[in-house]
């Protein structure tokens, strides 16, 4: 497998380079397509002379599941190098079709034992340092939705192409109750919750930390992670303005220019 996953990988590096469609590939399992994403994650940092800032999880509410018509989470990494400050403005014409994406993003603040099972909400809210609202910004480089499937999906990082943070928050609001309202060039476009996410955020953290755990692998702390979207993936299709307010946390904004 570690051949097989190098070769995929080299592909995908390719794929990106070329600006080529995602199509899916063969890819044997799910357990194959994660291997191919640490080889393509560790191909990128190697290239870029960067580290991995933290994970994305995707997937992680009913409409996010029905968009992809992939009914489970999915993670990816989140490179250093892609993590963005609100307010800042990004070129659509760097990605191949740029998408955006409004959620709760987290901070680890202690490295996660790995003894610890099983993993429940009240483990992960006191392992959490801050949270705050934050956008992730993906690549489905013009994905046919219809054809999609789960093992490529994840080979290609989940489509991480970075993220975009707020103001990190301590203490924070209960987050199944918190409210998020959506806005493109100041009119407001869609609507979310946090028990949208699973239930509740921390119930993704715990997820992610399970799936890590897998592979023999943990949460640290200073780790960022993305909980999901609330709300399903906007493209825009030309130049926008994006704000996502969250009840009692504050907002995050990003621009995209071609």
């Amino acid at each position: 497998m570690p051949h097989a996953a190098l070769k995929a990988a080299e592909k995908l590096i390719g794929e990106h380079q070329s600006g080529a469609r995602f199509r899916p590939f063969a890819i044997a399992d799910v357990d194959h397509a994660y291997a191919v994403q640490r080889e393509y994650v560790r191909l990128q940092m190697q290239n870029r002379g960067t580290g991995v800032a933290g994970y994305k999880i995707g997937l992680t509410s009913k409409r996010m599941q029905a968009m992809c018509k992939i009914d489970n989470p999915i993670a990816g990494v989140v490179l250093a190098d892609r993590v963005h400050g609100s307010g800042t403005t990004l070129s659509a014409s760097a990605y191949g079709r740029v998408g955006v994406e409004f959620e709760i993003a987290v901070r680890i603040g202690r490295d996660f034992s790995p003894d610890e099972r099983p993993l429940t909400l009240e483990y992960v809210a006191a392992a959490v340092d801050a949270v705050c609202p934050a956008i992730e910004i993906i690549d489905d480089r013009n994905a046919d939705y219809g054809a999609l499937e789960v093992r490529s999906l994840i080979a290609d990082n989940s489509w991480n192409a970075g993220i975009v943070l707020g103001a990190f928050a301590h203490p924070w609001p209960d987050l199944a109750r918190i409210k998020g309202v959506v806005s493109l060039d100041g009119m407001v476009i869609d609507r979310g919750s946090g028990r949208d996410v699973l239930g509740h955020p921390f119930h993704a953290v715990v997820w992610l930390a399970g799936h890590l755990a897998g592979m023999g692998m943990r949460l640290r702390a200073g780790d960022v992670v993305m909980t999901g979207s609330v709300v399903t993936t906007k493209f825009p299709d030309g130049p926008a303005a994006y704000r996502f307010h969250v009840g009692g946390l504050g907002a995050v904004e990003v621009t995209l220019r071609r």
